[in-house]
């Protein structure tokens, strides 16, 4: 996996669990993965050590995923996103276009 879709990886999983992690992790996930800041930026910012700030981001991603290995909210959705284009596709009845719209509206308010 390259950088750039463990970075895209982290961020759907991140945007799915963000509650479940404490206000500091919060911050410098934010920081890292939404804001662009470099270890040493946030490590000023939080008036924290830059090691102290790249064990955070490492741990908390590993607690990320460990939410996503237990829970697998992230790949439910994925699959439910992938039915949803395939009714779109397949389905001619206004109706039900409407309905299907109505659903995808519903998974992206979701997150």
């Amino acid at each position: 996996m390259d950088s750039l879709q463990k970075h895209l990886d982290i961020v759907e999983v991140y945007e799915i669990y963000r509650p479940l992690l404490t206000p500091k992790q919060q911050v410098i996930l934010d920081y890292y993965y939404f804001d662009n800041y470099s270890l040493s930026e946030i490590a000023e910012l939080e008036k924290i050590s830059r090691n102290a700030v790249h064990d955070t981001l490492k741990r908390t991603v590993l607690k990320l995923y460990d939410y996503e290995e237990k829970l697998q909210l992230n790949k439910a959705r994925k699959q439910r996103l992938k039915l949803i284009e395939k009714l779109k596709e397949i389905s001619p009845n206004p109706k039900l276009q409407k309905l299907i719209e109505e659903l995808e509206k519903v998974e992206q308010d979701g997150i």
